[in-house]
């Protein structure tokens, strides 16, 4: 089999959406909600002028008595450079964490977020990035050297494993070779208000769900950071009870189906970068009848096969490709919301369209999809106060 490529879809120019977007019918209260499953949540923010993550974090652990630790945020961006599609980067990120070492949250860049920012502003003392084409290399920097080290001494580490000294040049950047002249990586500072940009992370969260997240946004809005352009939030479910390829097949070929009308209900902002379907050939692969017949781990190493990314409606390359610290099913269509119930709202309907892909008989294997949303949402194991909410949204 030929690997397949995912091609993501960026969305059409418009105004951001509004911090609200939701119906509240009846008075209901979100905070009645009780999530059933692990999840996590990215929101993305920016911080007012004069600001930023670090500040966030700051903030957050002085709030919870913690403490901040800086990190390297690996990311990756397009690139200009011939026969170099991407160029990978490392970003100053911070972690809070309390006095167990437990993480309360983390404050980190995202390139996704462009329009919001002076391009022409200068570098601010102490920020910087660090550029490779490799992402290999960039690992081992996250390996060896310090994220609390300035910019003149990052790469110092790097330098000397391959016997060689870091070179400066105009500007403050500095860049290491090997001994061939080779490029290993380059630090430069960091441009036009990049310290403003800040993906808020949350750890995964079992219980207390709105408390917990909405005790972050609260600090976030109490430091004036607001709504990106471009933005977005991210919801991580726990992968764990969907290794199945039924609940698998339900579930993509639902979202198959709905994907369009789910984006309208929950308000996809129209600006947020990196968002669309899976390509038609692995929809059409994991639809086959051999598949559906394949136990999970044949089925896992099946759809490996394929070039998956995370850049797309419904994210299930960490489903599909594991790893220690992210085993999830992610949903990344939602707006950026400034308070906690159209969140816990958001992640109350995709728990039921999980444990609706998860509900099935075993003499039928899989599941035939509603004929419309309404019927999907009356068949949803959801509250009857969500469910009118949601079905209000239609």
């Amino acid at each position: 089999m030929t690997k397949a490529q995912f091609v993501t879809v960026q969305s059409i120019k418009s105004s951001p959406r509004s911090e609200r977007s939701d119906i509240n019918l009846g008075g209901f209260d979100s905070r009645m909600v009780k999530l059933n499953w692990k999840i996590g949540v990215e929101i993305e923010l920016v911080a007012p002028k004069g600001l930023s993550r670090r500040d966030l974090a700051n903030t957050i652990a002085r709030q919870y008595g913690g403490i901040v630790r800086p990190f390297f945020h690996p990311q990756s961006e397009p690139s200009k450079v011939p026969d170099k599609p991407l160029f990978q980067n490392l970003t100053l990120g911070f972690e809070v964490v309390d006095s167990q070492g437990l993480m309360i949250a983390q404050c980190v860049d995202d390139l996704t977020l462009q329009d919001d920012f002076d391009k022409t502003h200068p570098p601010q003392p102490g920020w910087y990035r660090i550029v490779s084409d490799d992402a290999r290399l960039l690992r081992l920097v996250m390996q060896q050297s310090n994220p609390a080290a300035p910019l003149s001494e990052v790469l110092v580490p790097i330098a000397h494993l391959f016997g060689t000294e870091p070179q400066v040049g105009r500007g403050g950047m500095v860049r290491v070779e090997d001994d061939t002249g080779a490029s290993i990586a380059i630090a430069a500072p960091l441009p036009g208000e990049r310290e403003r940009p800040c993906e808020l992370i949350s750890p995964p969260i079992d219980t207390n769900h709105f408390e917990r997240l909405e005790s972050l946004l609260t600090i976030a809005r109490s430091l004036g950071f607001t709504i990106p352009s471009e933005g977005a939030t991210h919801i991580h479910f726990d992968a764990a009870p969907l290794q199945s390829v039924p609940v698998l097949v339900n579930l993509m070929r639902l979202l198959w189906v709905f994907g369009e009308k789910l984006r309208q209900m929950v308000g996809t902002n129209p600006r947020c970068r990196r968002l669309g379907i899976w390509p038609q050939e692995l929809y059409e692969f994991v639809q086959r009848p051999e598949f559906t017949a394949l136990p999970w781990e044949e089925a896992r190493e099946r759809l490996a096969e394929f070039e998956l990314t995370k850049y797309c409606d419904f994210n299930i390359k960490n489903l599909i490709h594991p790893t220690p610290a992210k085993h999830t099913f992610e949903v990344r269509i939602f707006p950026v919301w400034l308070l906690m119930q159209p969140i816990i709202e958001a992640a109350g309907l995709f728990e039921a369209i999980l444990r609706w892909a998860m509900d099935f008989k075993e003499n039928t294997i899989t599941k035939s999809v509603p004929p419309d949303i309404e019927t999907l949402l009356n068949d949803l194991p959801l509250s009857q106060a969500l469910r009118q909410i949601w079905l209000a949204r239609t």
